[in-house]
């Protein structure tokens, strides 16, 4: 069960960066958050208040600090690809942000069988290659817009780490607020990166209302991000309940093929050779972890 939940949530999360990377080719990045994080609390509170069980203070509390973490991470990840080379703060952030749980998983003794761990390495090694940015959208999370390369290499390498780093700590945290409650850490979660969104725009004195004026469609995608997004989230937390932390964060870390993937279908970009290595060797990969 938990590799089914985990390639699910891959495909939704590539879904929604996807949806997310339209958006931002015309509406300012902040306006699509605003929206994609909205929609989400809109999806995330009723669903949590459907399902049963009570909200928990600990869950509540671990959700919220998901939320502010990976809320921020976007924020740090965006400003990198707006720093510095794509290609270099998209593939180390997508490193990053998966070997940063990994490694607690193994900290806290599990313990995969051989193949297992080639499987592991395999998609390690496509997460990198399949979020290696072209001249199109950066496999990142979530799409962005094309922009133009600049120079600093360096300074992009720290981008990579920090947001790596803060979508390694989301997915650490949700994990954690998963196991204190059910679908309310979730909500908590998007809240957490409304919130974060909110404040940056303050700090940064932007406006978050997005021009209206024929961009309907994509300000219904950004919508549709948050709200695929939410739905994701649900499946990671259930990934990591049903089997082994660290496989669940490594196949729901998959989700930049995903996203390369509806780019070449609905947009018909061209794929670059590393991302065609990179898909198939998570395919590969994903083998190796099922059998």
């Amino acid at each position: 069960m938990v590799i089914l939940l985990g390639l699910a949530a891959a495909v939704l999360y590539g879904t929604g960066d996807f949806l997310g990377g339209l958006a931002t080719r015309r509406v300012p990045v902040l306006a699509v958050l605003l929206l994609a994080e909205t929609a989400g609390v809109i999806v995330g509170l009723p669903a949590a208040a459907m399902w049963p069980g009570p909200a928990r203070l600990a869950g509540l509390a671990w959700g919220i600090s998901a939320g502010l973490i990976g809320g921020a991470g976007l924020i740090i990840f965006y400003s990198g690809l707006a720093a510095g080379p794509m290609s270099v703060v998209a593939p180390v952030s997508g490193l990053v942000s998966t070997v940063l749980p990994v490694a607690v998983a193994l900290a806290e003794g599990e313990r995969p069988t051989a193949t297992i761990y080639a499987g592991a390495l395999l998609c390690l090694a496509a997460i990198v290659l399949a979020s290696s940015a072209g001249d199109g959208n950066p496999a990142g999370r979530p799409g962005a817009a094309p922009q133009p390369r600049l120079p600093g290499a360096g300074r992009a390498l720290g981008y990579g780490i920090a947001s790596g780093a803060s979508f390694g700590l989301f997915f650490l945290l949700i994990r954690n607020a998963g196991q204190s409650g059910e679908l309310w850490p979730v909500a908590a979660g998007r809240i957490g990166e409304l919130a974060i969104v909110l404040a940056a725009a303050a700090v940064l004195r932007r406006s978050l209302i997005p021009p209206s004026a024929g961009r309907r469609p994509l300000l219904l995608a950004a919508a549709a991000a948050g709200a695929i997004d939410v739905i994701a989230n649900i499946c990671y937390v259930a990934a990591t309940r049903t089997g082994m932390f660290g496989l669940a964060v490594v196949l729901a870390s998959l989700y930049p093929g995903i996203t390369v993937l509806l780019a070449r279908a609905a947009l018909g970009e061209r794929l670059r050779r590393v991302q065609q290595i990179g898909l198939g060797l998570a395919a590969i990969g994903i083998i190796l972890v099922t059998t």
